[in-house]
């Protein structure tokens, strides 16, 4: 009966939940975050209404710009303080201190309206406390939640929150009326401090409820001193973004004043003093359903699905819509008609009033809180503190001084000027201001919306340095300063890359006056640069070296520089070094040179020196002939050296040889190439040979990479050699196989063509497959995820076997290497930093880490399943994910062997341990499985693959296995002919001798 009733309790709650857009563990933070800022806001809309009425009364509305001067005062001052606070004390104590902070005063103002001689100062005074009493609550309230909340949740969890204030506004507008009619006005001011007295220990109880989110340490012992390059880095977008922030919420602050000032002007004409209390409350009691409805079922959805900026866009794009209509005068014009006359502008300001009441404090006050989470943890709270604390006191002060300069300059410009018409001149100079303001807040959030992502990824790149333009001009000077000087070896061989990578063209104008200074190492390097764009123009600078007797590495280089840049070599000059006493590097230069460019005699006598050096008994003799083919263009009667040279003892005479076949296009030996790459010897050397043969390797490297019966390995490094040929018809072979291909050979794919330099993949990809084409492939990789968790969702705790555990684990590996493959896919479309910090972030398994990752990717992405995948990569259950998913591909409860046989039915894109699993279940549980799949898997590359669909038909179908094994035992994994042979022999087929 217990169980039966906490049932129905368990399914309301998540119902609940569901329809509050929250999730199980963050319920009790929320709800207690809900209750203070509930019971804080009734006290203050108590305390706001029943001061507005004593001010109204007492000294007047032109009394409010001095109020705002004023309060810019006290504001500032309470920022100070705060931020003083802050730096003093723990962070529990701090935000406690503050609840309980807001209340004190009050005591004292309820006893100052008591002594007349008193009164008008407590008047003067208590508009000002309201103000910064909102200030702190709203600061406090901030700060809390981004401490009990990370990133994702409180995005999710805060518009609940601050539907606090709504609710407040709902219960206290309804209920003050009453209240005034039973305490009367002044005790409205005790009744505000008991609840924010009630608020401050709901935050006590919160603050020791969750101690680990709000540590004791002083702030200043909590720096993280390991991060000093990491606070360099972040200085500057740092600061822009914080001086963005203060400009939102100053700007805010003015368009509330504005339009403040001028709806109490206009209460003060219509409504008697003690009418305007309870006004106030119905008026807030109204607003407060609509915003309540607003923030509930509308303002959470509406930022996860458009986002915070597009969110925080729409309170100024609506208030400058406003203005530019003025709809004051619209209403004014519309209401004449009825003869409702000189009720035009005031009933025209409560619908501007409502309007920005609505939108500022359901998806401004959503929003606020969000845009400080990129702002590192250490820096955020102060960051916070002078936004709302210091900045917008300011724009306060700045506002209602504005406001008492221009009734100024009215009084002083036009004496005569009546009342009513300069309070008309004073509201079209409001609407002119709102317009104004509400495009500066509109340029403010584009422009926060700009440096919101950079900031995250920043902060989750720590400790990676980026990359900045530079001036060539300025470059090459600093690297000619350090080639010319004494500098370390690996210093200057680094510089002659660089100079390699951006003077290509005119690098020997750098390196052919510096040949006499460098080490034979750096000759050679600088020689062999220089050989990529041959230049006469150095000529002598190289006769000069060759002639100085350079070390015989340095002297092979310049001999190949000088004849082939030589306009009419002298080939006679050569023969010296054809001598059996030249050392074989220059003897095999000197003879590849002679058969390139040598008369028929010529030819003749080198291709007898390269002859004898190809078959001389020692190895450096056979590796320096091998490379002079490679050298030569024409092999002539050499060719007969070749298969010899293939089964040479010698590994380095076989890399060798292979760099020549390519050099010289021998095509019959192309297959010796593809076979190199087979060998961990000689791959490196096939690879860089197959990459020279450029168009011509593609068609048989396709084959190789194609082909499954190939290790994976040999697979990826035919891929990787058609990557680096880079040829455009590489490009489309990639991009081609990378729609066709799934798995682990499209995860290759991918990842090869991220890798080519200056973007040449990302851009090939795109040209043919278009935003469009990427997109499909993501799409293809989530429903893959789809039927994986439908798989684990059927295939649930009620097996108990080891089979079926293992088979769940390969399903949760396959949805593993499913989003790595969408990480590299995303790459193609967005930037490559944001996506690698985006990954990064969600590996790390912290729930703080993960949730700036989601955010990056939220802030980042716009793909049309942008909603789903965010869902996937969130920790959200795997039901919740399936459900997802589901708007991709519709989930279909099966049961747990139709489910097999449904992952059998795409074995195509499992993985192979996957498959191999599928088999073992099936045999364990005795499952019937469908004749296709078993022999399609007979067939399969993967020894395990085959081996569990043998012992599968040992179970299921012996009749078919006997018929089976005789064709299988010649299989080439010894392990699958073993069992084999094993199961002949159980089945009497052969005997065991």
């Amino acid at each position: 009966m217990k169980i039966s009733n906490a049932l129905p309790r368990a399914s309301i709650s998540r119902v609940l939940l569901q329809w509050l857009n929250l999730r199980p563990e963050e319920s009790e933070r929320t709800f207690l975050m809900f209750a203070v800022y509930t019971t804080t806001s009734v006290g203050l809309v108590w305390l706001e209404a029943s001061t507005v009425a004593l001010f109204l009364d007492q000294l007047g509305a032109e009394w409010l710009p001095w109020i705002y001067i004023a309060s810019a005062g006290l504001g500032g001052a309470l920022g100070l303080m705060s931020t003083w606070m802050q730096r003093t004390l723990p962070l529990r104590q701090f935000i406690v201190a503050i609840a309980t902070l807001l209340a004190i005063p009050l005591l004292l103002f309820r006893l100052g309206l008591q002594v007349d001689s008193l009164g008008w100062l407590t008047v003067f005074l208590l508009p000002l406390w309201v103000d910064g009493a909102y200030a702190l609550n709203h600061l406090n309230t901030s700060l809390t939640a981004n401490q009990l909340f990370n990133i994702r949740e409180i995005k999710r969890t805060f518009p609940l929150i601050s539907s606090g204030s709504l609710v407040a506004d709902v219960l206290s507008g309804f209920s003050l009326p009453l209240l005034l009619s039973i305490f009367g006005l002044n005790n409205i001011i005790l009744l505000a401090a008991v609840m924010l007295v009630l608020g401050a220990v709901i935050v006590y109880y919160l603050s020791n409820r969750y101690q680990q989110s709000f540590p004791d340490s002083h702030p200043s012992n909590s720096r993280d001193f390991n991060e000093g390059g990491s606070t360099r880095k972040l200085a500057g977008p740092l600061r822009q973004y914080e001086l963005l922030l203060y400009a939102f919420f100053v700007i805010a602050q003015v368009l509330l004043l504005l339009i403040d000032f001028q709806y109490l002007s206009q209460l003060e004409l219509h409504l008697k003093p003690e009418q305007i209390a309870s006004f106030l409350g119905l008026f807030s009691g109204i607003v407060g359903i609509c915003e309540l409805i607003t923030q509930w079922f509308i303002s959470s959805r509406v930022i996860e699905r458009m986002g915070v900026f597009v969110t925080a866009m729409l309170p100024p794009a609506v208030m400058a819509i406003l203005g530019l209509i003025p709809l004051a005068i619209l209403i004014g014009t519309l209401l004449r008609v009825i003869s409702l006359n000189g009720l035009e502008l005031f009933i025209g300001l409560i619908v501007l009033k409502f309007v920005d009441e609505l939108l500022r404090y359901t998806f401004v006050a959503s929003t606020g809180s969000v845009l400080f989470q990129p702002i590192p943890d250490n820096l955020r709270g102060a960051v916070e503190t002078k936004a709302r604390g210091i900045a917008e006191p300011i724009a306060t002060g700045f506002t209602g001084g504005a406001i008492l300069a221009f009734l100024w300059f009215l009084h002083w410009q036009f004496p005569k000027m009546g009342e009513t018409v300069r309070k008309e001149w004073l509201g079209w100079i409001v609407v002119i201001g709102i317009v104004i303001f509400a495009l500066a807040w509109l340029l403010s959030v584009w422009l926060l919306r700009s440096r919101y992502v950079d900031l995250l990824v920043l902060s989750a790149q720590r400790g990676q340095l980026g990359s900045a333009d530079v001036d060539l001009r300025v470059l090459r000077r600093a690297v000619v300063e350090v080639l010319e000087r004494p500098a370390e070896e690996a210093e200057k061989r680094s510089c002659i890359e660089l100079l390699s990578q951006i003077y290509s063209q005119d690098v020997g104008e750098i390196l052919a006056p510096l040949l006499p200074q460098f080490s034979p190492a750096l000759q050679r390097q600088s020689l062999e640069v220089m050989l990529n764009n041959p230049n006469p123009a150095y000529l002598n600078l190289v006769r000069a070296l060759v002639e100085s007797d350079p070390q015989p590495d340095v002297l092979a280089v310049a001999l190949r520089y000088v004849w082939l840049t030589e306009p009419e070599p002298d080939l006679r000059q050569l023969r010296p070094y054809l001598g059996s006493e030249v050392n074989p590097m220059v003897r095999g230069t000197a003879a590849s040179l002679l058969l390139r460019l040598g008369s028929a005699t010529q030819k003749a006598e080198a291709t007898s020196v390269l002859r004898r050096m190809l078959t001389h008994p020692e190895e450096q003799e056979r590796v320096m002939g091998c490379r002079a083919l490679g050298e030569a263009v024409y092999l002539q009667a050499l060719r007969l050296q070749i298969p010899n040279l293939l089964r040479d003892k010698s590994l380095r005479v076989r890399c060798a040889l292979l760099e020549a076949i390519a050099a010289t296009r021998l095509d019959e030996y192309y297959p010796s190439l593809l076979r190199g790459l087979e060998y961990k010897s000689t791959r490196e050397a096939a690879l860089h040979a197959l990459v020279r043969l450029e168009n011509d390797a593609i068609p048989m490297l396709v084959g190789l990479a194609t082909n499954i019966h190939k290790p994976d390995l040999v697979r990826r490094y035919a891929w990787d050699a058609i990557g680096q040929i880079g040829t455009i018809e590489a490009m489309s072979v990639l991009v081609s196989h990378l729609m066709t291909a799934w798995g682990n050979t499209r995860r290759q794919i991918v990842q090869i063509l991220l890798k080519l330099p200056n973007d040449t993949g990302i851009e090939s990809v795109l040209d043919r497959l278009g935003r469009s084409g990427v997109e499909m492939l993501i799409d293809q990789e989530l429903m893959f995820m789809a039927q994986m968790y439908a798989a684990r969702a059927d295939l649930g705790p009620e097996l108990k076997s080891r089979e079926a555990e293992l088979l769940e684990r390969a399903l949760a590996l396959s949805c593993i290497d499913a989003i790595e493959r969408c990480f590299l896919l995303m790459k193609f479309l967005y930037p490559l930093g944001a996506i690698q910090a985006a990954a990064f972030n969600l590996r790390s398994g912290s729930p703080s880490e993960m949730a700036r990752g989601i955010e990056i990717l939220d802030q980042t992405i716009d793909i049309p399943t942008k909603r789903i995948l965010l869902t996937v990569l969130d920790r959200n259950s795997d039901p919740e994910k399936l459900q997802s998913l589901g708007a991709l591909v519709v989930y279909q409860p099966l049961d747990e062997s139709d489910r097999v046989r449904r992952l059998l039915s795409l074995r195509h894109f499992l993985s192979d341990w996957s498959l191999a699993c599928c088999f073992h279940l099936a045999r364990s549980a005795r499952w019937n499985l469908t004749a296709e799949p078993t022999i399609a898997c007979l067939r399969h590359p993967t020894g395990f693959v085959r081996e569990a669909a043998i012992a599968y038909l040992r179970v299921a179908s012996e009749r078919a296995l006997v018929e089976l094994l005789p064709k299988l035992q010649q299989d080439p994994d010894r392990l699958v002919a073993a069992q084999v042979q094993e199961m002949m022999v159980e089945l009497g087929i052969v005997k065991l001798h």
